[in-house]
Protein backbone atom coordinates (compact mmCIF):
# COMPACT_ATOMS: atom_id res chain seq x y z
CA UNK A 1 0.00 0.00 0.00
CA UNK A 2 1.61 3.36 -1.00
CA UNK A 3 1.32 7.03 1.01
CA UNK A 4 -2.08 8.17 -1.05
CA UNK A 5 -3.89 5.00 0.99
CA UNK A 6 -2.86 5.63 4.47
CA UNK A 7 -3.95 9.20 3.99
CA UNK A 8 -7.07 8.08 2.55
CA UNK A 9 -7.30 5.84 5.86
CA UNK A 10 -5.87 8.54 8.56
CA UNK A 11 -9.26 10.74 7.13
CA UNK A 12 -11.78 8.05 7.51
CA UNK A 13 -10.23 6.95 11.32
CA UNK A 14 -10.38 10.85 12.33
CA UNK A 15 -13.85 11.64 11.17
CA UNK A 16 -15.12 7.96 12.19
CA UNK A 17 -13.54 9.05 15.92
CA UNK A 18 -15.23 12.36 15.62
CA UNK A 19 -18.85 10.75 15.09
CA UNK A 20 -18.38 8.38 17.93
CA UNK A 21 -17.19 10.83 20.82
CA UNK A 22 -19.41 13.37 19.31
CA UNK A 23 -22.85 11.60 20.42
CA UNK A 24 -21.91 10.92 24.12
CA UNK A 25 -20.85 15.04 24.25
CA UNK A 26 -24.16 15.98 22.84
CA UNK A 27 -26.36 13.63 25.57
CA UNK A 28 -24.41 15.50 27.87
CA UNK A 29 -25.31 19.10 26.76
CA UNK A 30 -29.24 18.03 26.44
CA UNK A 31 -28.99 17.20 29.78
CA UNK A 32 -27.43 20.36 31.33
CA UNK A 33 -29.85 22.11 29.63
CA UNK A 34 -32.60 19.62 31.21
CA UNK A 35 -34.27 18.44 27.78
CA UNK A 36 -36.62 15.95 28.43
CA UNK A 37 -35.34 12.50 28.47
CA UNK A 38 -36.80 11.38 24.84
CA UNK A 39 -34.69 13.61 23.45
CA UNK A 40 -31.60 11.47 23.71
CA UNK A 41 -32.56 8.69 21.02
CA UNK A 42 -34.52 11.73 18.89
CA UNK A 43 -30.35 12.72 18.32
CA UNK A 44 -29.61 10.04 16.55
CA UNK A 45 -33.21 10.10 14.68
CA UNK A 46 -31.87 13.40 13.37
CA UNK A 47 -28.79 12.49 13.02
CA UNK A 48 -29.89 9.60 10.42
CA UNK A 49 -32.90 11.41 8.52
CA UNK A 50 -30.73 12.87 6.02
CA UNK A 51 -28.91 9.34 5.21
CA UNK A 52 -33.06 8.31 4.72
CA UNK A 53 -34.39 11.62 3.06
CA UNK A 54 -30.81 12.20 0.54
CA UNK A 55 -30.70 8.42 0.12
CA UNK A 56 -31.45 8.67 -3.80
CA UNK A 57 -29.01 11.25 -4.16
CA UNK A 58 -25.79 11.44 -2.14
CA UNK A 59 -24.22 8.92 -4.09
CA UNK A 60 -24.65 10.75 -7.48
CA UNK A 61 -23.01 13.88 -5.69
CA UNK A 62 -19.85 11.53 -4.18
CA UNK A 63 -19.60 10.97 -8.48
CA UNK A 64 -19.89 14.55 -9.18
CA UNK A 65 -16.25 15.48 -8.05
CA UNK A 66 -13.07 13.85 -6.61
CA UNK A 67 -14.01 12.17 -3.66
CA UNK A 68 -10.95 13.61 -1.23
CA UNK A 69 -13.29 16.89 -2.23
CA UNK A 70 -16.41 15.20 -1.63
CA UNK A 71 -15.18 14.23 1.82
CA UNK A 72 -13.40 17.31 2.70
CA UNK A 73 -16.80 19.41 1.90
CA UNK A 74 -18.88 16.33 4.40
CA UNK A 75 -16.29 17.25 7.07
CA UNK A 76 -16.82 21.06 7.08
CA UNK A 77 -20.46 20.10 7.47
CA UNK A 78 -19.67 18.60 10.65
CA UNK A 79 -17.18 20.67 11.54
CA UNK A 80 -20.44 23.53 11.10
CA UNK A 81 -22.94 21.42 13.17
CA UNK A 82 -20.28 21.66 15.64
CA UNK A 83 -20.23 24.92 16.17
CA UNK A 84 -23.62 25.15 15.82
CA UNK A 85 -23.83 23.91 19.35
CA UNK A 86 -21.23 25.55 20.61
CA UNK A 87 -23.31 29.28 19.36
CA UNK A 88 -25.98 26.98 21.50
CA UNK A 89 -28.24 25.90 18.84
CA UNK A 90 -30.46 23.35 20.02
CA UNK A 91 -28.16 20.25 20.04
CA UNK A 92 -31.08 17.98 17.79
CA UNK A 93 -31.06 20.79 14.81
CA UNK A 94 -27.16 21.32 15.52
CA UNK A 95 -26.54 17.27 15.17
CA UNK A 96 -28.95 17.41 11.92
CA UNK A 97 -26.35 19.01 10.63
CA UNK A 98 -23.69 17.16 11.40
CA UNK A 99 -25.69 14.13 9.86
CA UNK A 100 -26.47 16.05 6.37
CA UNK A 101 -22.31 15.55 6.19
CA UNK A 102 -21.99 12.20 7.21
CA UNK A 103 -24.62 11.03 4.54
CA UNK A 104 -22.68 12.80 2.34
CA UNK A 105 -19.43 11.21 3.52
CA UNK A 106 -20.45 7.61 3.24
CA UNK A 107 -20.66 6.91 -0.59
CA UNK A 108 -16.98 8.30 -1.28
CA UNK A 109 -15.69 7.18 1.90
CA UNK A 110 -16.62 3.31 0.59
CA UNK A 111 -15.91 4.89 -3.35
CA UNK A 112 -12.40 5.96 -3.21
CA UNK A 113 -11.16 2.55 -3.04
CA UNK A 114 -12.62 0.95 -5.86
CA UNK A 115 -11.18 4.19 -7.62
CA UNK A 116 -7.52 4.29 -5.96
CA UNK A 117 -6.63 0.65 -5.95
CA UNK A 118 -6.59 -2.38 -8.13
CA UNK A 119 -9.30 -4.78 -7.70
CA UNK A 120 -6.45 -7.30 -6.11
CA UNK A 121 -6.22 -5.23 -2.98
CA UNK A 122 -9.41 -4.64 -2.23
CA UNK A 123 -10.20 -7.17 0.37
CA UNK A 124 -6.88 -5.96 2.27
CA UNK A 125 -8.31 -2.40 2.35
CA UNK A 126 -11.66 -3.65 3.42
CA UNK A 127 -10.24 -5.44 5.80
CA UNK A 128 -8.34 -1.80 7.09
CA UNK A 129 -11.42 0.12 6.91
CA UNK A 130 -13.16 -2.39 9.44
CA UNK A 131 -10.59 -2.30 11.56
CA UNK A 132 -9.78 1.41 12.00
CA UNK A 133 -13.83 1.25 12.03
CA UNK A 134 -13.97 -0.43 14.80
CA UNK A 135 -11.11 0.80 16.82
CA UNK A 136 -12.80 4.57 16.49
CA UNK A 137 -15.73 3.46 17.87
CA UNK A 138 -13.94 2.05 20.78
CA UNK A 139 -11.32 4.96 20.71
CA UNK A 140 -14.26 7.69 19.69
CA UNK A 141 -16.38 6.34 22.81
CA UNK A 142 -13.87 6.35 25.31
CA UNK A 143 -12.72 9.92 24.16
CA UNK A 144 -16.75 11.34 24.74
CA UNK A 145 -16.67 9.92 27.77
CA UNK A 146 -13.48 11.53 28.53
CA UNK A 147 -14.10 14.94 27.59
CA UNK A 148 -17.26 14.70 29.80
CA UNK A 149 -15.78 13.29 32.85
CA UNK A 150 -15.45 15.55 36.06
CA UNK A 151 -11.74 15.76 35.65
CA UNK A 152 -11.39 16.87 32.25
CA UNK A 153 -14.20 19.73 32.79
CA UNK A 154 -12.63 20.70 35.99
CA UNK A 155 -9.27 21.51 33.59
CA UNK A 156 -11.73 23.11 31.08
CA UNK A 157 -12.62 25.28 34.06
CA UNK A 158 -9.10 25.93 35.32
CA UNK A 159 -7.77 26.84 32.26
CA UNK A 160 -10.60 29.05 31.41
CA UNK A 161 -10.32 30.68 34.49
CA UNK A 162 -6.90 31.31 34.09
CA UNK A 163 -7.20 32.83 30.52
CA UNK A 164 -10.12 34.80 30.69
CA UNK A 165 -10.74 34.99 34.24
CA UNK A 166 -13.54 34.45 36.25
CA UNK A 167 -17.01 35.31 34.62
CA UNK A 168 -20.31 35.03 36.39
CA UNK A 169 -21.56 31.88 33.80
CA UNK A 170 -18.08 30.27 34.52
CA UNK A 171 -16.93 29.88 31.09
CA UNK A 172 -15.92 31.87 28.03
CA UNK A 173 -18.45 29.87 25.93
CA UNK A 174 -21.48 29.78 28.19
CA UNK A 175 -20.65 25.83 28.93
CA UNK A 176 -17.80 23.88 29.83
CA UNK A 177 -19.12 21.47 27.54
CA UNK A 178 -18.35 23.66 24.74
CA UNK A 179 -14.73 23.04 25.04
CA UNK A 180 -15.71 19.27 24.43
CA UNK A 181 -17.30 20.11 21.39
CA UNK A 182 -14.49 22.33 19.82
CA UNK A 183 -12.27 19.53 20.91
CA UNK A 184 -14.40 17.29 18.70
CA UNK A 185 -14.24 19.73 16.22
CA UNK A 186 -11.09 20.01 16.34
CA UNK A 187 -10.71 16.29 15.16
CA UNK A 188 -13.28 16.96 12.58
CA UNK A 189 -10.95 19.55 11.29
CA UNK A 190 -7.69 16.98 11.53
CA UNK A 191 -9.69 14.83 9.18
CA UNK A 192 -10.83 17.49 6.59
CA UNK A 193 -6.76 18.36 6.69
CA UNK A 194 -6.22 15.16 5.18
CA UNK A 195 -8.83 14.97 3.17
CA UNK A 196 -7.26 17.48 1.13
CA UNK A 197 -3.80 15.57 0.99
CA UNK A 198 -6.01 12.79 -0.41
CA UNK A 199 -4.60 11.98 -4.44
CA UNK A 200 -6.85 12.67 -7.41
CA UNK A 201 -7.26 9.50 -8.80
CA UNK A 202 -7.81 10.02 -12.43
CA UNK A 203 -11.70 9.17 -12.82
CA UNK A 204 -13.90 11.04 -14.70
CA UNK A 205 -16.60 12.56 -12.70
CA UNK A 206 -19.04 13.75 -14.98
CA UNK A 207 -22.48 12.58 -13.65
CA UNK A 208 -24.51 10.34 -16.32
CA UNK A 209 -27.71 11.66 -15.18
CA UNK A 210 -29.06 14.72 -13.56
CA UNK A 211 -32.53 14.40 -13.05
CA UNK A 212 -33.85 14.32 -9.74
CA UNK A 213 -36.75 12.11 -11.06
CA UNK A 214 -34.62 10.18 -12.52
CA UNK A 215 -32.35 9.08 -9.49
CA UNK A 216 -35.30 8.78 -7.25
CA UNK A 217 -37.16 6.16 -10.45
CA UNK A 218 -33.64 4.02 -10.56
CA UNK A 219 -32.97 4.29 -6.64
CA UNK A 220 -37.08 2.60 -6.27
CA UNK A 221 -35.96 0.34 -8.72
CA UNK A 222 -33.00 -1.25 -6.90
CA UNK A 223 -34.99 -1.47 -3.38
CA UNK A 224 -37.25 -2.88 -4.74
CA UNK A 225 -35.26 -5.34 -6.66
CA UNK A 226 -33.49 -6.76 -3.78
CA UNK A 227 -36.55 -6.75 -1.79
CA UNK A 228 -38.21 -9.03 -4.07
CA UNK A 229 -35.51 -11.43 -4.38
CA UNK A 230 -35.65 -14.78 -2.59
CA UNK A 231 -32.14 -14.49 -0.86
CA UNK A 232 -31.76 -10.39 -0.95
CA UNK A 233 -34.90 -10.16 1.43
CA UNK A 234 -33.67 -12.48 3.78
CA UNK A 235 -30.43 -10.95 4.03
CA UNK A 236 -31.92 -7.08 3.88
CA UNK A 237 -34.48 -8.09 6.60
CA UNK A 238 -31.48 -9.42 8.99
CA UNK A 239 -29.18 -6.64 8.47
CA UNK A 240 -32.38 -3.77 8.72
CA UNK A 241 -32.98 -4.95 11.96
CA UNK A 242 -29.91 -5.33 13.09
CA UNK A 243 -28.69 -1.85 12.66
CA UNK A 244 -32.16 -0.78 14.61
CA UNK A 245 -32.02 -2.79 17.19
CA UNK A 246 -28.31 -2.22 17.28
CA UNK A 247 -29.04 2.18 17.84
CA UNK A 248 -31.72 1.43 20.22
CA UNK A 249 -29.31 -0.37 22.05
CA UNK A 250 -26.99 1.94 22.33
CA UNK A 251 -29.31 4.21 24.26
CA UNK A 252 -30.90 1.54 26.39
CA UNK A 253 -27.59 0.61 27.63
CA UNK A 254 -26.89 3.88 28.88
CA UNK A 255 -29.65 4.37 30.72
CA UNK A 256 -29.79 0.76 32.00
CA UNK A 257 -26.36 1.74 33.27
CA UNK A 258 -26.95 4.44 35.05
CA UNK A 259 -30.77 3.65 36.42
CA UNK A 260 -29.73 -0.41 37.37
CA UNK A 261 -26.10 -0.20 37.82
CA UNK A 262 -26.30 3.73 39.04
CA UNK A 263 -22.98 4.56 37.03
CA UNK A 264 -22.56 8.07 35.47
CA UNK A 265 -22.79 9.24 32.12
CA UNK A 266 -19.41 9.79 31.32
CA UNK A 267 -18.40 5.50 32.57
CA UNK A 268 -21.68 4.01 31.04
CA UNK A 269 -20.62 5.50 27.74
CA UNK A 270 -17.33 2.36 28.50
CA UNK A 271 -19.96 -0.20 28.41
CA UNK A 272 -21.11 0.44 24.75
CA UNK A 273 -16.82 -0.20 24.03
CA UNK A 274 -17.56 -3.24 25.63
CA UNK A 275 -20.01 -4.07 23.14
CA UNK A 276 -17.77 -2.97 20.31
CA UNK A 277 -15.35 -5.39 21.23
CA UNK A 278 -17.75 -8.21 21.45
CA UNK A 279 -18.61 -7.28 17.83
CA UNK A 280 -15.23 -7.38 16.76
CA UNK A 281 -14.69 -10.64 18.59
CA UNK A 282 -17.75 -12.30 16.83
CA UNK A 283 -17.00 -10.77 13.74
CA UNK A 284 -13.25 -12.40 13.43
CA UNK A 285 -14.93 -15.92 14.50
CA UNK A 286 -17.60 -15.66 11.99
CA UNK A 287 -15.45 -14.87 9.17
CA UNK A 288 -12.97 -17.97 10.52
CA UNK A 289 -16.10 -20.07 10.73
CA UNK A 290 -18.93 -19.58 8.48
CA UNK A 291 -18.27 -19.56 4.81
CA UNK A 292 -20.80 -17.53 2.60
CA UNK A 293 -22.94 -20.13 1.46
CA UNK A 294 -23.91 -20.85 5.41
CA UNK A 295 -24.65 -17.42 6.27
CA UNK A 296 -28.47 -17.66 6.88
CA UNK A 297 -27.77 -20.41 9.52
CA UNK A 298 -26.54 -17.49 11.81
CA UNK A 299 -30.22 -16.19 12.26
CA UNK A 300 -30.62 -18.44 14.77
CA UNK A 301 -27.63 -16.55 16.56
CA UNK A 302 -29.56 -14.00 16.04
CA UNK A 303 -32.86 -15.39 18.26
CA UNK A 304 -30.61 -16.06 21.22
CA UNK A 305 -28.93 -12.63 21.07
CA UNK A 306 -32.51 -10.84 21.55
CA UNK A 307 -33.27 -13.38 24.12
CA UNK A 308 -29.58 -13.06 25.83
CA UNK A 309 -30.34 -8.92 26.06
CA UNK A 310 -33.64 -10.15 28.43
CA UNK A 311 -30.80 -10.86 31.13
CA UNK A 312 -29.80 -7.05 31.78
CA UNK A 313 -33.04 -7.17 33.59
CA UNK A 314 -30.99 -9.68 36.37
CA UNK A 315 -27.46 -7.73 36.48
CA UNK A 316 -26.73 -5.49 39.36
CA UNK A 317 -23.10 -5.36 39.45
CA UNK A 318 -20.78 -3.76 37.12
CA UNK A 319 -18.55 -6.76 36.07
CA UNK A 320 -21.50 -8.80 35.65
CA UNK A 321 -22.53 -6.30 33.34
CA UNK A 322 -19.73 -6.32 31.78
CA UNK A 323 -19.71 -10.06 30.52
CA UNK A 324 -23.15 -9.26 29.58
CA UNK A 325 -22.67 -6.92 27.03
CA UNK A 326 -19.36 -8.55 25.91
CA UNK A 327 -21.30 -11.96 25.22
CA UNK A 328 -24.46 -9.88 23.55
CA UNK A 329 -21.81 -8.11 21.23
CA UNK A 330 -20.27 -11.17 20.24
CA UNK A 331 -23.58 -12.86 19.01
CA UNK A 332 -24.01 -9.45 17.15
CA UNK A 333 -21.05 -9.80 15.75
CA UNK A 334 -20.95 -12.92 14.58
CA UNK A 335 -24.57 -13.24 13.12
CA UNK A 336 -24.22 -9.57 11.47
CA UNK A 337 -20.90 -9.96 9.38
CA UNK A 338 -21.75 -13.19 7.43
CA UNK A 339 -25.21 -11.71 6.74
CA UNK A 340 -23.19 -8.32 5.38
CA UNK A 341 -21.24 -9.88 3.50
CA UNK A 342 -23.78 -12.35 1.80
CA UNK A 343 -25.97 -9.55 1.10
CA UNK A 344 -23.06 -7.10 -0.26
CA UNK A 345 -22.32 -10.16 -2.74
CA UNK A 346 -26.27 -10.90 -3.66
CA UNK A 347 -26.83 -6.93 -4.43
CA UNK A 348 -23.25 -6.88 -6.30
CA UNK A 349 -24.79 -9.70 -8.57
CA UNK A 350 -28.38 -7.98 -9.01
CA UNK A 351 -27.85 -4.10 -9.58
CA UNK A 352 -23.22 -3.52 -8.74
CA UNK A 353 -22.37 -2.96 -5.47
CA UNK A 354 -22.77 1.20 -5.51
CA UNK A 355 -26.33 0.85 -6.20
CA UNK A 356 -26.29 -2.43 -3.03
CA UNK A 357 -24.57 -0.12 -0.72
CA UNK A 358 -27.19 2.74 -1.43
CA UNK A 359 -30.38 0.34 -1.02
CA UNK A 360 -28.85 -1.45 2.21
CA UNK A 361 -27.93 2.03 3.69
CA UNK A 362 -31.35 3.42 2.96
CA UNK A 363 -33.37 0.42 4.80
CA UNK A 364 -31.16 0.34 7.51
CA UNK A 365 -31.02 3.86 8.61
CA UNK A 366 -35.06 4.15 7.91
CA UNK A 367 -35.30 1.35 10.35
CA UNK A 368 -32.62 2.99 12.81
CA UNK A 369 -35.75 6.54 12.60
CA UNK A 370 -38.44 3.87 13.00
CA UNK A 371 -37.37 2.16 15.87
CA UNK A 372 -35.63 5.20 18.16
CA UNK A 373 -38.95 7.25 17.29
CA UNK A 374 -40.70 4.09 19.57
CA UNK A 375 -38.12 3.51 22.10
CA UNK A 376 -38.21 7.64 22.43
CA UNK A 377 -42.11 7.32 22.40
CA UNK A 378 -41.79 4.69 25.37
CA UNK A 379 -39.33 7.18 27.27
CA UNK A 380 -41.77 9.78 26.61
CA UNK A 381 -44.68 7.21 28.31
CA UNK A 382 -42.08 7.32 31.41
CA UNK A 383 -41.76 2.97 31.29
CA UNK A 384 -39.34 1.69 33.11
CA UNK A 385 -36.20 0.49 31.74
CA UNK A 386 -36.64 -2.66 32.80
CA UNK A 387 -39.98 -2.96 30.98
CA UNK A 388 -38.50 -1.17 27.54
CA UNK A 389 -35.45 -3.68 28.33
CA UNK A 390 -38.14 -6.91 27.69
CA UNK A 391 -39.97 -5.36 25.19
CA UNK A 392 -36.89 -4.40 22.98
CA UNK A 393 -35.59 -8.49 23.86
CA UNK A 394 -38.99 -9.87 22.52
CA UNK A 395 -39.51 -7.53 19.32
CA UNK A 396 -35.38 -8.59 18.30
CA UNK A 397 -36.28 -12.49 19.11
CA UNK A 398 -39.28 -12.90 17.50
CA UNK A 399 -38.30 -10.50 14.57
CA UNK A 400 -35.34 -12.70 14.38
CA UNK A 401 -37.71 -16.01 14.18
CA UNK A 402 -39.98 -14.59 11.67
CA UNK A 403 -37.82 -13.92 9.15
CA UNK A 404 -36.00 -17.61 9.32
CA UNK A 405 -39.67 -19.06 8.70
CA UNK A 406 -39.68 -16.44 6.09
CA UNK A 407 -36.66 -17.74 4.32
CA UNK A 408 -37.58 -21.69 5.39
CA UNK A 409 -40.63 -20.65 3.39
CA UNK A 410 -38.86 -19.34 0.24
CA UNK A 411 -36.40 -22.22 0.53
CA UNK A 412 -39.59 -24.74 0.87
CA UNK A 413 -41.44 -23.32 -2.07
CA UNK A 414 -38.30 -23.42 -4.13
CA UNK A 415 -37.94 -27.03 -3.63
CA UNK A 416 -41.42 -27.69 -4.70
CA UNK A 417 -40.81 -25.22 -8.07
CA UNK A 418 -37.86 -27.15 -8.43
CA UNK A 419 -39.34 -30.59 -8.43
CA UNK A 420 -42.27 -29.10 -11.01
CA UNK A 421 -39.54 -28.39 -13.56
CA UNK A 422 -37.61 -31.78 -12.99
CA UNK A 423 -41.02 -33.68 -13.00
CA UNK A 424 -42.07 -31.37 -16.11
CA UNK A 425 -38.30 -32.32 -17.84
CA UNK A 426 -39.10 -35.70 -17.08
CA UNK A 427 -42.47 -35.86 -18.61
CA UNK A 428 -41.17 -34.37 -21.52
CA UNK A 429 -37.99 -36.81 -21.75
CA UNK A 430 -40.29 -39.98 -21.55
CA UNK A 431 -42.57 -38.48 -24.22
CA UNK A 432 -40.33 -37.91 -26.63
CA UNK A 433 -38.79 -41.28 -25.98
CA UNK A 434 -41.98 -43.02 -26.83
CA UNK A 435 -42.30 -41.14 -30.51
Amino acid sequence: MNRGFYIIMAAQFFSALADNALLITAIAMLREIQAPAEYEPLLKLFFTISYVVLAAFVGAFADSMPKGRVMFISNTIKIAGCVMMIAGVNPLYAYAVVGLGAAAYSPAKYGILTEYLPHSKLVLANSWIEGLTVAAIILGTILGGWLISPLIQGAFQSVDTMLFGQLIDGSLLGSLLDYSMLAIALVYLVAALFNLWIPDTGVDHRVAHRSPLYMIRDFAHCVRLLWIDKLGQITLAVTTLFWGAGATLQFIMLRWAEEALRIPLHEAAYLQVVFAIGIAIGAVLAGRLIPIHQSVKVITVGIVMGLSAALMVFVKGTIPAIVLMLAVGAMAGFFVVPMNALLQHRGHILMGAGHSIAVQNFNENLSILVMLGLYALLVWAKLSVYAVIILFSLFVALTMYLVRRWHQSNMALHKEELERLLAAAEHVHHGSGSK
